[in-house]
């Protein structure tokens, strides 16, 4: 393994943080998202430097991560392969310009590269006439419907964002040592926030000689101070009933299991006690699934949940897009309690409307 160079982050350039042993971070921004940024994560090989995740596809955001490369002591064309934790475009929308400009090769996990595949393939017009039938179903009100419905009338639809991602060429395993010379990283597959969601666990003895098992590249899994949107898994061709919280909880408690000694996740700063932050946000979700079943003795639309749960802002003041972010968080904490035999939908009412049991 090549000795890389140190370069620090000068005001007017990119952040970089040093992590040692061969692993950096790079900021790279999202544009006008309060996040700020994705922490890029590169990592040392016997043949290449491997990126873990990209960050948005923007033109500040490539400048940014190839700066950042270049201060880790590297160049773009030397990179050797690149690592998605998952396929939002906050993470996977710079991996086609970095396989352009490197020949990289692109893994994810294969329920993930599903998503991205759909994503490229899709008529706009059909998720817009989705995500229409889904929000009626949830009982949203005439007037949140109205401009979806006139987009659609007037053929004003969009590309989805991550239509020009890569489609990836290697799959993530679960469980598998990935095939990086001079390097132990293991694929862990934490579904939740995305149905492929990969944790990436580095089974080495930390460069400070921390306790613990290693370091975990943890995408948005873990967060040292966020709890990351859980909503249901979008496919318009797949009537399966899934469970992304039921999903997400027990992942939170396999990764407790692997005790790294030092968390890199992919928003805000690297951590320590990952089973302390799992007890926090098991906890979180505890207390929030029992304030919703408080709520639901009045009986409620996946809708009326929405607005009636704490988000952290009041709900006049969350933006038309975040709404629908918003039920389907709703929609996916009501599947989990009728899972759990918590809550049931109330026969014969339209929209489907739940209640406590």
């Amino acid at each position: 393994m090549t000795a890389a160079v140190r370069t620090g982050a000068a005001e007017a350039g990119p952040r970089v943080t040093d992590h040692r042993g061969g692993v950096w971070s790079i900021a790279v921004p999202i544009p006008d998202n309060p996040l700020g940024h994705t922490l890029v994560h590169l990592l040392e090989t016997d043949r290449g430097p491997v990126l873990v995740d990209t960050g948005w596809d923007d033109p500040d955001a490539w400048d940014t991560l190839t700066a950042g490369i270049t201060a880790c002591g590297f160049g773009v064309t030397d990179l050797h392969g690149v690592l998605i934790t998952h396929h939002h475009p906050d993470h996977h929308g710079l991996s086609a310009r970095v396989r352009e400009a490197s020949g990289a090769w692109i893994a994810m996990h294969a329920a993930d590269a599903d998503v991205v595949r759909r994503t490229r393939e899709a008529e706009p017009g059909r998720w817009l006439d989705y995500l229409i039938s889904k929000l009626t179903a949830a009982g949203a009100p005439d007037g949140h419907l109205a401009p979806l419905r006139a987009a659609r009338a007037e053929g004003r639809v969009r590309g989805l964002p991550g239509q020009r991602a890569a489609l990836p060429d290697r799959e993530i395993a679960p469980g598998a040592l990935l095939d990086l010379p001079g390097r132990r990283l293991r694929a862990v597959w934490t579904p939740g926030h995305t149905p492929g969601h990969v944790c990436l666990h580095l089974e080495e003895d930390h460069p400070a000689r921390r306790p613990g098992h290693g370091r975990l590249f943890s995408g948005d899994h873990l967060l040292p101070g966020i709890s990351p949107h859980i909503g249901l898994y979008e496919d318009p061709d797949d009537t399966t009933v899934t469970d992304p919280l039921g999903d997400y909880l027990a992942s939170l408690e396999h990764v407790a299991r692997l005790a790294p000694a030092e968390v890199l996740p992919a928003h805000q700063h690297a951590f320590t006690d990952a089973a302390g932050r799992v007890r926090e946000l098991l906890v979180h979700h505890q207390e929030r699934l029992a304030g919703l079943r408080t709520l639901l003795a009045v009986p409620r639309t996946p809708w009326q949940l929405a607005e009636a749960m704490e988000w952290n802002r009041p709900w006049e003041r969350i933006p038309y897009g975040s709404r629908n972010i918003a039920v389907s968080e709703a929609e996916a904490h009501l599947r989990h309690l009728v899972r759990l035999g918590l809550a049931e939908a109330v026969p014969g009412a339209e929209p489907v409307t739940y209640r406590a049991v």
